[in-house]
This record gives structure tokens, sequence and C-alpha cells, in this order.
């Protein structure tokens, strides 16, 4: 499958956006690092994909740039309150579900970053101190890489805010080494 045509392979799945990019055109914002330390989600410390298990910025850096290119991917949610993760887990577990499914398709190997942190295991194999039970398969989300969202929706074409009661959700496929 040629690389230009896993947007409209994306779209084809179910995807409402997907573009590609190089991935020396994607922003880190170190500072954003903290935001993940708030643990808003509460994944921060007890699951491998997420800070500070993770890796550092640089490192989580090196590993996107490893890749040439990557195919952003957008999926639309309605839902009453933006803010509430009792409406926006699922959607983030759908989107991240598609996204996978997507990379899957694409038969390419690659580096998958997802809506959300890793929620393969329903209790992270890190809280057990184990190993990570699907190393391969694991997925950190755009905040634990540092990624400014927006900056990379403004340079695929996306709306990244899409008004009072809907969500946009973005997951990434970096492949091309």
């Amino acid at each position: 499958m040629d690389y230009h045509d896993l947007p409209e392979l994306a779209m084809e799945m179910g995807f409402a956006n997907a573009a590609l990019i190089k991935t020396d055109e994607i922003t880190f914002v170190p500072s954003f690092r903290p935001l993940c330390e708030e643990n808003l989600c509460g994944k921060y410390g007890v699951n491998y994909a997420c800070p500070p298990d993770c890796g550092s910025v640089a490192q989580m850096q090196e590993r996107v740039r490893k890749w040439n290119y990557a195919v952003v991917l957008q999926t639309l949610w309605d839902v009453d309150d933006p803010m509430d993760a009792n409406q926006t887990k699922p959607a983030k577990g759908q989107h991240n579900k598609l996204t996978r499914q997507f990379i899957d398709r694409t038969g390419l190997p690659g580096l998958m970053i997802g809506a959300s942190g890793c929620n393969l295991c329903e209790t992270c194999a890190i809280v057990e101190q184990k190993p990570c039970r699907f190393p391969d398969r694991m997925f950190s989300c755009m905040s634990a890489y540092c990624i400014f969202v927006k900056d990379l929706t403004d340079r695929c074409g996306m709306d990244y805010d899409c008004g009072p009661h809907a969500v946009a959700l973005f997951s990434m496929f970096c492949f091309g080494a």
C-alpha cells in the first residue's frame, strides 16, 4: 500500500478526518509534561504508557522522530459535556480501537499514539510490578509525548474545537523509517 493512500483508507474505515504529515513537522512542548502530573486521567504512575514510566519527553520525541511520516486520525463525538470523563472515556476507547484496526490493516510497522493512555488491560501490569503484557501493542497518548495537538491539527487542516456539545479525538500512526 502506498503511504499516500493511508488517509483515504482511514476515512473509509470511519475516521472523520485523516492527514499525512512528516514527523519533523510535529511540535513538542516539554512544558506540557507537568499536566500529566496533575493526574486528571488517573493513569499517572499506574500505567507503563504514561508518565513517569513511559520515558522522558526527549525519549518520547525520539520515538516519534524514528519514523519519517505520521497519519493523524480524527473522530468526532456528540456529547453533552466534553469535560465529563464518563462521556468521553468510551469515545476514547472506541477511537483507540479504530486506530489499532487501521494500523493492523495497513500492515506497516510503526508507532501508535492514542487519544488516551493505553487501555489494553483492565489493570496495568505495572501495578502488580510485572512486565507489560502487550509491549508490542502498548501505546501512549499525545499528552505523554507532549505533542502540541492544536498546532498539529492546524497543520493538518482539522478542527480542534468542535463546539460545546462535541469532542474531537486525535491519534497518530507513525511509520516509514
